[in-house]
C-alpha cells in the first residue's frame, strides 16, 4: 500500500504531516514501538526538509511517500532544496557539540530506522522500518 502528501514549507504543515503517520500506523498495524520510531524519524525528516533543505521557502514543498507491505515500512522525504553533503554531518555525541540544541535530526533517523539512504545530492532520504 501507498500513502503520499505534499506540503508547502511551512512549519505549521509538520501536523499534516504526524495526521499521516498516524493513518500509516492504523493502515498497517504498527506496534507502539515502531509507531515512536516512525513518528520521531518523520518528523525530523520533514523538518529537516523544511528548514535546512527548502529554507521555508513555501513555493518550495516536500514531499512525503509512505510504502508498505506485511513486512516493512518505506519512508521518502523529498525536497526541493539544493541538497547537502550528508556525509559530512557532525557527529552530535562528539564532546564539542553535546550542549548544542541543532544537530540531531540525521543522527536520529539513522538511529531509529533499520535501513537509511540519501539521493539526489541529498534531496531525498529513504528510511525503512521492519513492521
Amino acid at each position: 500500500m501507498e500513502k503520499v502528501i505534499n506540503i508547502a514549507s511551512r512549519v505549521e504543515n509538520l501536523r499534516e504531516v504526524e495526521k499521516l503517520v498516524d493513518e500509516v500506523s492504523t493502515a498497517c498495524s504498527m506496534s507502539s514501538e515502531v509507531y515512536g520510531n516512525v513518528l520521531i524519524a518523520t518528523m525530523e525528516a520533514a523538518n529537516n526538509a523544511i528548514l535546512h533543505g527548502n529554507k521555508l521557502d513555501e513555493k518550495k514543498d516536500v514531499r512525503i511517500l509512505f510504502k508498505w507491505n506485511t513486512a516493512e515500512l518505506e519512508l521518502v522525504v523529498t525536497d526541493q532544496g539544493p541538497g547537502f553533503n550528508y556525509k559530512n554531518v557532525p557527529d552530535p555525541t562528539a564532546p564539542g557539540n553535546i550542549e548544542k540544541v541543532n544537530g540531531r535530526g540525521v543522527f536520529l533517523m539513522v538511529k531509529l530506522s533499520d535501513d537509511i539512504s540519501f539521493k539526489e545530492n541529498g534531496r531525498k532520504v529513504s528510511l525503512t522500518f521492519k513492521l
